[in-house]
């Protein structure tokens, strides 16, 4: 019997990375488990964080699943380290395209969005710092976008009103690049693209954390080679959650097309 890959997120916003899964790995099977009753992850403890995200992985090993895929930033600075050294199987996490958006650099100042919590813990200053003197990176937490996006909201005035409190304090002639930081984000793509009239390119972590469960499935000799694939979406908080999860995640497939 074909092992499906478990995706977890804080709530809605990783139904983006499962959209990109499912179209890059069409022979594999996902379940996504959105925990929404729970969120959002930035605003808590590491270790609150840690021990949700352990329940999640539990639950989705109930289900069988050969490899599990954290598809929140948050969850994978607050506890993936930890937890990879509790469990046989591999644990993907996925970390913000400050890199790339380096490597594109004329040198305006980057933006990089995400919750409180993944800004201020080590393993993305450790990255910032790794990468010193090729680029000015800001810090810009933003907690709000994500409740939007838990809500269903993903463009009009109410997420214009949040970004520009989000970017208040913040020099926004002098930004040339924004990194997604937080899944939730990608719903509000377009929104931000609009949002600065000036211009600028967008980096999100996606492409790069699919990259690398295929190369890991590969390595492990655990991708799929025949057959067809699919997916099931589970949540914690509702029925009507889920079914809203399903919603998302085909909006964004026609995003992508």
């Amino acid at each position: 019997m074909k092992k499906s890959i478990g995706v977890f997120d804080s709530g809605m916003g990783g139904v983006t990375l499962l959209a990109d899964l499912v179209r890059a790995l069409p022979m594999e099977h996902f379940i996504y488990y959105g925990d929404s009753v729970n969120a959002p992850y930035g605003e808590k403890t590491p270790g609150e964080v840690t021990v949700l995200t352990q329940r999640a992985i539990e639950k989705l090993l109930q289900e069988g699943v050969k490899m599990v895929v954290i598809a929140c930033n948050t969850a994978t600075s607050a506890a993936a380290k930890k937890l990879r050294e509790e469990y046989e199987i591999p644990i993907i996490g996925m970390e913000p395209a400050i890199k790339p958006a380096l490597v594109h650099n004329r040198g305006g100042q980057i933006a990089v969005m995400a919750t409180e919590m993944t800004l201020k813990l080590d393993k993305f200053n450790f990255l910032i710092e790794g990468l010193k003197g090729k680029g000015k990176v800001l810090k810009i937490p933003a907690p709000e976008l994500v409740r939007l996006v838990e809500a269903g909201i993903t463009e009009g005035p109410e997420v214009t009103k949040v970004l520009q409190e989000v970017f208040r304090s913040f020099p926004m002639e002098k930004i040339e690049s924004v990194v997604l930081g937080c899944t939730h984000f990608l719903y509000l793509r377009e929104a931000i693209e609009d949002f600065f009239t000036h211009g600028i390119e967008i980096f999100d972590g996606h492409s790069g954390t699919v990259n690398y469960v295929r190369q890991t499935l590969e390595a492990l000799d655990i991708l799929a080679q025949e057959g067809s694939g699919g997916y099931s979406i589970l949540n914690s908080k509702s029925l009507a959650m889920k079914h809203q999860s399903q919603e998302l995640f085909e909006r964004y497939l026609n995003l992508k097309r």
